[in-house]
């Protein structure tokens, strides 16, 4: 096979959580340019038609399938649907997540389980249900959404990083069970991405100037840095490669 071969995603379908908007769809794009039919998801239709509207518009292959992640009947429906009217399954980017501030003495009981729902149950029941088809067949790409935050903590957060943790020992336990079957689970663990979620820490000159100080590659994350990592792990250049993280931060979890 050819190098740019080994990047082909022609003919697979690929879903991809929390693809409305950010990362999530700035990856979905790049599977599509990278040859995939991609099924975008998220909670609200109007926004997940309009996204995939946007990339029909550039001649890219893609489908809606709004659903609430953190149901598992929902979950089990949807993935029945994709599966019946668009077709196997090939790749899952679990990107759908939140995140909520607040200093941990004063961290309320429901935002934390709010957290953990859609952060860490979200990526069992998307996972689970995705490769129950893959196994079957010997085949498939799971990506999980991590974080620096997998690795790295701040102050506000520690919930948040409670769930990119499990998270990422979750891929980990993904990867060891599927593997046997063929499967190839993994993670992208971004950085400080400019987003409309950081818009406001993009905005605040003493964060955005210590940030950068602090990155060796003295700058934020623009999405399309993401895009290379999740063809490469959806792609066939990555089948050896199973139960990893793959950190686009600029450098900030290599550096004190």
């Amino acid at each position: 096979m050819s190098i740019t071969g080994l990047f082909d995603l022609s003919g697979r379908v690929a879903l991809v959580t929390g693809s409305s908007a950010g990362i999530g769809l700035a990856l979905a794009q790049g599977l599509g340019r990278a040859g995939a039919t991609v099924v975008l998801n998220g909670r609200r239709a109007d926004l997940v038609a309009s996204a995939a509207q946007k990339l029909r518009d550039e001649g890219l292959k893609a489908a809606e399938m709004p659903f609430d992640v953190t149901d598992s009947a929902a979950v089990r429906a949807a993935v029945e649907r994709i599966e019946a009217s668009i077709g196997p399954i090939d790749i899952l980017i679990d990107n759908a997540g939140m995140q909520r501030r607040a200093p941990l003495e004063d961290y309320p009981e429901e935002t934390w389980r709010e957290l953990m729902t859609i952060n860490v149950d979200s990526v069992f029941y998307v996972g689970q249900a995705v490769a129950r088809r893959m196994i079957p067949r010997g085949r498939g790409k799971i990506i999980n959404i991590c974080s620096v935050q997998s690795e790295l903590g701040r102050p506000s957060i520690a919930p948040y990083t409670a769930t990119k943790g499990a998270v990422k020992m979750l891929n980990k336990g993904m990867a060891i069970d599927w593997g046997k079957h063929g499967l190839q689970v993994n993670g992208i663990g971004p950085g400080y991405f400019k987003t409309e979620l950081n818009q406001a820490l993009v905005d605040d000159k003493a964060f955005s100037d210590w940030l950068i100080a602090r990155t060796p590659s003295r700058r934020w994350g623009e999405l399309e840095d993401l895009v290379g990592a999740g063809v490469f792990l959806a792609s066939d250049a990555s089948n050896f490669v199973n139960g990893q993280i793959l950190y686009v931060d600029g450098g900030v979890t290599a550096s004190l």
